[in-house]
């Protein structure tokens, strides 16, 4: 880098990643889009039709809207486990938890109105698309929100892309920077003019042969985005036709940039560099798939590195994982692996509580020899065979602390397999995250300190992804503590769990002198309650019937013995009917390198309902032992893109590289319902459509009114919870030896650059910013790299 004279600068390097979202674009085609539907949705061969008919109406508007860069060439469309009508192909790493566009009942807090959950900077990918099976199948609703296709196509810009919303129901008119009233919107090409009687007032837009509605205040605005709903405009509005005065989330969020802007130069295709397809784009082509009976084989390692505290973690949160966690009617098997891989149990249906203590009690309890990963995958992938004779779909959970060649990598591609790594300390194989990411399953990295409940909380984590959340164990609360001592402290359980409430106590040699629970009436459970088990080290007591609503306290005493004690709380749905408040966690990354801002997210809600005004508190540690605490807020400021949506989150930044766990725990004490008067803000939806005006005619077409909803309806009173969500884990890469020294009138630059996948592959061409404070005689020269 050359300037003409010295300055200091601080410059940012880039270096381009590809999504982690699922999706791809091949050429100019999106492929791997995955649409899921919930199991609660009853079998219909018509709701199936209605979605490639969507998909198929939506590509050409896409293509069409993207002046013929983009259209949809592959789709997967995942039916529920309980439908059995149709000739549906098996799954391979499918699941609804990865799900782009979800189809589902409605929701307390959007009703049939399709919308993106989003909560990302600008420019940056959604978590999914949600629409419901009313919206699919009843046609009245077409009036409501647009054709199905171009409604997509809209929600696809929140997903994708990252755009905001350019209408604001809050907010639906602003003082122009000329005066006079404008109506938010996008495009400034949109023209109109008011009128009204003694009741409303109107501002009739004729840009368009069907018109715009305004209501009471409240506005249909059609922006560029938005316009696609009516037959007439087709295009994302463009530098030329954006309103950067509207007082809406497109602006406040994106800099007051345009949508096309956004999609071309910061989004996920922003550096695609496709070119318009010069014929029209092919038809989508669709797949329908179902996931079968979940089948999963651990694949446990018992090197001699695993001996002595590591193979008692291993034991006590695999018992977890048999007794609480896997599903009933699962398949379970076990594998154990040194340097030869061995199995300790074929697959086992889990039936009752007896199969659960059967698998529990063929645990490997002792550690020898060398470690060879891929023996022990390989022999996994053989016990998986023997249900159906593939592994399509099935499921391998593999923990090593140790290193070895992993020369398997297409095996694992080619299985189909979904296969869920867990590094145990910090000499575990930095490659088990390939494995993972190739395979569609989960990262991560857990410390071997036995005080820490990390391994526990991974094991209680891996539930099955089917989006049916009143069949899953919920992690409540986990904590510890390294010596002797009194170990105490309070879990509250709301009204929406309740089942199966069990605690579970791990300790390292010997059995505590005293464990004492009470819960919120008083009634006390001690010791004696508790069921041991000599060989795994636990004690276990599991809440006959329904856990009482309220504070329940636990106290340990372990005073003769210093050794390291932990407890964990789990609990099941109180009904089918009552969907219980869950918890997900997230970064903004999986692999970071520093060229954007890290965040940190937690998503709380009741089946789509936020839940608001809880506590939250995010803890992340690397596996060199730093630990950093966030406390993660909804308000709206910073790195929260919304005040009030359930969605909590913070920026993360740190110098330091390695591999990185992270652990949420949330707790909201009972404060009343509404808790302050609080008001939910609905974002990135497809706008409602209150009526229209044909062009020369009155009086005013309404349509059917939006159904009502109270705040209070959306602010459930669930009282004080508790819980505990873990996210992958991840890898912080940033170039750890920058050097900028001043040569005459030269600043030359060093620094050692990352590979394309962290330190794998050849990295792409760094982008140099410049960031300094120089005087105006000054003269900057040129950059050379």
């Amino acid at each position: 880098i050359t300037m003409a004279s010295e300055a200091v600068a601080v410059l940012l390097l880039v270096f381009l990643s590809g999504s982690t979202f699922g999706i791809k674009l091949e050429g100019n085609g999106y492929t791997d889009v995955l649409i899921a539907i919930n199991p609660v949705v009853p079998e219909n061969p018509l709701l199936i039709k209605r979605i490639k008919d969507m998909v198929s109406d939506a590509s050409s508007v896409l293509f069409t809207a993207t002046e013929g860069k983009f259209y949809f060439e592959e789709i997967t469309i995942l039916v529920p486990p309980n439908w059995s009508q149709g000739d549906y192909g098996r799954t391979k790493t499918e699941t609804y938890e990865k799900a782009n566009i979800v189809i589902n009942e409605e929701n307390r807090a959007y009703g049939d109105q399709p919308y993106t959950l989003q909560y990302g900077q600008c420019g940056s990918e959604s978590r999914y698309t949600h629409l419901t099976t009313k919206f699919m199948l009843d046609d009245e609703l077409i009036k409501l929100y647009g054709p199905r296709g171009k409604v997509l196509v809209h929600e696809w810009a929140h997903l994708r892309w990252g755009v905001y919303d350019e209408n604001d129901d809050g907010q639906p008119f602003y003082k122009g920077a000329h005066g006079g009233i404008q109506a938010t919107r996008c495009s400034v090409e949109l023209y109109g003019f008011s009128y009204g009687d003694s009741r409303r007032t109107f501002l009739e837009p004729f840009f368009l042969r069907v018109y715009a509605v305004f209501l009471n205040c409240i506005i249909l605005s059609f922006d560029k985005l938005l316009f696609m709903y009516t037959l007439k405009v087709t295009r994302f509005c463009s530098k030329k036709t954006h309103n950067r005065e509207a007082p809406n989330a497109q602006n406040r969020m994106c800099d007051n940039r345009d949508v096309m802007d956004v999609i071309f130069t910061s989004s996920v295709d922003a550096k695609a560099n496709v070119q318009p397809l010069k014929g029209p784009h092919p038809a989508p082509r669709f797949t329908v798939m179902q996931r079968g009976q979940r089948v999963v084989c651990l694949v446990l390692d018992v090197s001699g590195s695993m001996h002595g505290s590591r193979i008692l973690q291993q034991q006590q949160a695999a018992s977890l994982f048999l007794t609480t966690i896997v599903e009933d009617n699962s398949y379970v098997g076990i594998v154990t692996f040194t340097n030869y891989a061995t199995t300790l149990k074929p697959l086992t249906v889990i039936h009752r509580e007896e199969s659960r203590t059967q698998l529990v009690n063929y645990l490997p309890v002792e550690a020898i020899g060398g470690t060879d990963i891929c023996k022990g995958l390989k022999k996994g992938f053989e016990e998986l065979c023997k249900d159906n004779g593939n592994t399509m779909g099935d499921e391998i959970i593999l923990l090593t602390d140790g290193e070895s060649e992993l020369d398997c990598v297409s095996e694992v591609k080619e299985s189909g397999a979904i296969v869920n790594t867990i590094a145990l300390g910090p000499s575990a194989n930095k490659e088990l995250k390939r494995m993972s990411e190739i395979s569609g399953g989960k990262y991560f990295y857990a410390s071997d300190n036995l005080d820490q409940t990390e391994l526990v909380n991974v094991f209680a984590s891996l539930t099955t992804t089917n989006g049916d959340f009143t069949h899953q164990t919920i992690l409540l609360d986990s904590s510890g503590m390294k010596r002797k001592g009194i170990l105490n402290g309070t879990v509250s359980v709301d009204h929406t769990v309740g089942n199966k409430t069990t605690f579970l106590v791990l300790h390292e040699s010997q059995s505590p002198e005293d464990i004492e629970i009470k819960s919120p009436s008083g009634q006390i459970y001690d010791f004696i309650d508790f069921q041991p088990s000599s060989i795994s080290k636990t004690h276990s007591l599991v809440i006959q019937g329904t856990a009482e609503t309220g504070d329940w306290t636990y106290t340990i005493k372990n005073t003769l013995s210093d050794q390291s004690i932990t407890i964990t709380i789990t609990s099941r749905a109180v009904s089918e009917a009552i969907p219980p408040v869950t918890v997900k966690a997230y970064m903004s990354q999986q692999s970071i390198d520093g060229s954007k801002p890290m965040l940190v997210y937690a998503e709380v809600n009741q089946k789509g309902v936020p839940v608001i005004l809880a506590d939250v508190m995010a803890t992340l540690e690397s596996d060199a032992g730093d630990q950093y605490q966030l406390e993660l807020l909804d308000n709206g400021a910073g790195a929260d893109a919304f005040r009030n949506d359930g969605i909590y989150s913070r920026f993360f930044t740190t110098s330091k590289k390695g591999r990185y766990n992270l652990k949420v725990k949330v707790q909201r004490k009972d404060k009343g319902k509404n808790n302050g008067q609080v008001r939910l803000k609905r974002h990135s939806v497809a706008p409602y459509v209150p009526g229209y005006v044909i062009k020369g005619k009155s009086p005013i077409v309404m349509n059917p009114p939006k159904p009502p909803f109270s705040e209070d309806d959306l602010q459930d009173d669930v009282g004080s919870f508790t819980r505990t969500a873990i996210g992958e884990s991840f890898s912080v890469s940033l170039p750890p030896d920058l050097n900028a020294e001043i040569e005459e009138d030269k600043v030359m630059l060093t620094w050692t650059a990352p590979g394309e996948d962290m330190d794998q592959g050849t990295g792409t061409v760094p982008n140099l910013f410049l960031n300094a404070l120089i005087q105006s005689d000054l003269q900057i020269g040129a950059f050379t790299l």
